[in-house]
């Protein structure tokens, strides 16, 4: 379904079914005389359908999940194309990963359903719902059944309605890191939840954690590596690699960077530096719009992968580069996982709340007033339909920055007599 599909559908359906289930929570709820103290967990699911790169910025609450109850005993719901990053990150056990298909409507039931018997069966004790005010997940989280249920609440902020489904509510804090929030709901799980609004302890206590190093196998590495010598010839070995990451996901195409200015940054960077090569990286449906910026930037030291790698290949990538210049989108965040400079073109959305907690992470930002535009209280829909935030972004101060990473790697490389 396309995230249209999924919006319109969370707010026909979701809104209803949020409140008929909150109404039926009450009156179950006003029958449960028994006031005994809750049991110590066991078994705790998290609930991230979207956005492989959140996935990585969420690495530390799985984290200390995983030191709460134990490895085998995490679980993670997300949407079927969004698990391979969870499988590279190897926190949890692969068959700990529950799938959710979402080619339509009612395979998405489907598969809830069969999730659903999967979890009672589990006997899943606690939830902790990772998305903001999104209805699915809240509803989702209600129906396994979980005593604890960690997630966001609106409380008397003016932020989408998803009705009042979890035993824990946490309040949304607009001035903390996401990585912060998800470390956040996680420590809700040890406290009681009468306090309202939690979480009540110091944010010292939440500090973002940086994600997983990704460490390759020789054999990946060498086989991404003859892929690039058969690109561009064995000079490679002896120069440095640029990867351009062109597009955003279809989610947000507002934080799209125009492709004119990702050819003129590549022939930029071709004319001024002689031994450094350009990828083109995307995802299999960015592949033909990929190749149009390759052909434009014109060039032997240019080639287009998009489409072409597994993500995981695409990690080995980024450790055998040098830069990558990308929109704000998974890719900075899989970056933040090796050693790759990594140049991150923000507008609609701010690295305050989602910037790469990990790697060496650089942000530019035209720093509009009326940026960030896309966030919590409009469900991410921005009415905005001139991204001027990103248009201002100018290609010679793009162009600055990669040479600031480069003259780095360059001086790395003397000094270790590389």
């Amino acid at each position: 379904m396309k995230p249209e599909t999924i919006r319109k559908i969370d707010i026909s359906i979701g809104r209803a079914t949020c409140f008929f289930m909150t109404c039926l929570r009450r009156i179950v709820d006003s029958f449960d005389l028994q006031k005994t103290t809750s049991p110590p967990i066991k078994k705790i699911l998290f609930i991230k359908l979207i956005e492989q790169g959140a996935t990585v910025i969420a690495y530390g609450a799985i984290y200390r999940a995983v030191e709460m109850v134990g490895r085998e005993n995490v679980f993670f719901c997300v949407f079927e194309e969004n698990r391979e990053i969870l499988d590279i990150m190897d926190v949890l056990p692969s068959e700990n990963v529950f799938v959710i298909r979402n080619s339509d409507f009612f395979t998405f039931l489907s598969d809830v359903l069969r999730l659903l018997i999967k979890i009672r069966r589990h006997n899943i004790d606690a939830t902790v719902d990772m998305e903001f005010f999104a209805r699915a997940p809240a509803i989702l989280s209600y129906l396994t059944g979980a005593k604890r249920r960690v997630g966001l609440h609106r409380f008397t902020s003016e932020t989408p309605y998803r009705g009042d489904l979890m035993t824990h509510r946490v309040q949304y804090n607009p001035y903390l890191h996401t990585s912060i929030t998800y470390n956040s709901l996680v420590e809700a799980l040890k406290i009681g939840a009468e306090e309202t609004p939690l979480l009540k302890i110091p944010v010292e206590q939440m500090a973002a954690d940086p994600p997983p190093r990704f460490v390759p196998t020789a054999e990946e590495k060498s086989r991404v590596g003859k892929l690039l010598r058969e690109s561009f010839g064995q000079g490679v070995a002896e120069g440095h690699v640029v990867l351009l990451n062109p597009n955003a996901s279809d989610m947000l195409p507002l934080r799209k960077w125009a492709a004119e200015n990702f050819v003129n940054l590549g022939k930029r960077i071709l004319n001024d530096h002689s031994n450094v090569s350009i990828v083109i990286t995307g995802a299999p449906s960015e592949e033909e719009a990929a190749d149009v910026i390759c052909r434009k930037i014109n060039s032997p030291r240019a080639v287009s992968f998009a489409g072409k790698t597994t993500l995981r290949e695409l990690l080995v990538l980024y450790t055998l580069a040098d830069v990558l210049v990308t929109n704000d989108s998974g890719p900075s965040h899989f970056a933040s996982m090796t050693q790759i400079d990594s140049v991150v073109l923000y507008g609609p959305e701010t690295p305050k709340l989602f910037g790469a907690t990990g790697g060496h992470f650089h942000s530019i930002c035209a720093g509009f007033a009326c940026s960030p535009c896309v966030n919590v209280f409009n469900h991410r829909f921005s009415p905005c339909t001139n991204n001027v935030c990103m248009q201002m972004i100018s290609v010679e101060k793009v162009y600055d920055k990669v040479q600031s990473c480069l003259q780095k790697r360059k001086s790395l490389k003397r000094g270790t007599g590389v």
